[in-house]
């Protein structure tokens, strides 16, 4: 059986990246950014496996505890992570949603050159690089089950992508640069994202993620990049109405996110 991703259930919030960006912009462009935040058509017809599709045996058994580890990151990966997010918070809905920063084809694209790190890294470090500095945690081994799990699990929901082809909905969608405002940021907030992640941004392990405080991604994660955050806010959320805000509104609470309290990121002590 398979499921068009065009189905909004899951999560509320995502969570993962890091340094505060500049911004440029005017209001008057906002209506022409809303439009350039929608999935390519390619992305929107593509439907991911049905779970009860992994097959039996060894390769099967890894594949589903990848699919655990991904959904409920501290329950089954407890000794490697250091708050209460799963990979699922950032990665919607198990990694299959376009322009939620999916998984999908993203085995493929690896070996890279990654800017942050200045080398070329492996897919499994880029997995590590979101333990230590989203889930605030330490590196996984390569050899373990958990990694090996959430590598398989990776590798089986692209197993129909060209390998070294971008998935058409990689990554998030692009919206305009904007200066968010603090103050308007906090309403925005209140009225939109406080029903599901509480007014001291708590959340609700493990189905709600922490958007600030020691449950929440550090510093060090790339959700604590306003620009990065800003496209996952106006084109995912609020859940039950994504797109619903405006660029402007997502920059807004984005940027009051931001300075809210998030851990110090030292990747010395997450090795």
């Amino acid at each position: 059986m398979i499921r068009t991703m065009v189905t909004r259930c899951g999560f509320i919030l995502p969570v993962a990246l890091a340094v505060v960006a500049a911004f440029s912009g005017d209001a008057q462009t906002l209506v022409a950014a809303q439009d350039l935040g929608a999935a390519p058509e390619s992305a929107k017809i593509w439907t991911a496996p049905d779970l009860s599709t992994i097959p039996q045996g060894p390769l099967g058994d890894s594949i589903r505890l990848g699919v655990q580890v991904f959904n409920e990151t501290p329950k089954y990966a407890a000794k490697y992570v250091g708050n209460k997010l799963s990979c699922t918070h950032c990665h919607m809905e198990g990694g299959t949603v376009p322009l939620g920063i999916p998984i999908v084809g993203v085995p493929g694209m690896f070996p890279v050159y990654r800017e942050r790190e200045k080398e070329v890294v492996t897919f499994e470090e880029r997995i590590e690089q979101c333990f230590m500095r989203s889930e605030n945690g330490h590196r996984i081994p390569n050899n373990s089950p958990e990694m090996v799990g959430l590598v398989a699990y990776s590798q089986w929901l692209s197993k129909d992508q060209v390998t070294g082809r971008p998935f058409s909905g990689r990554g998030l969608a692009k919206i305009q640069e904007l200066n968010g405002d603090r103050e308007r940021g906090a309403q925005v907030y209140e009225a939109q994202c406080a029903v599901c992640h509480g007014r001291n941004g708590a959340g609700k392990s493990p189905a709600i993620p922490a958007v600030w405080g020691p449950d929440a991604y550090s510093e060090g994660a790339g959700m604590h990049d306003i620009n990065k955050m800003a496209a996952f806010v106006q084109h995912n959320m609020p859940l039950s109405n994504p797109r619903s805000l405006t660029p402007q509104q997502a920059y807004d609470v984005a940027a009051y996110i931001h300075f809210m309290p998030h851990e110090a990121f030292d990747i010395k002590q997450h090795q």
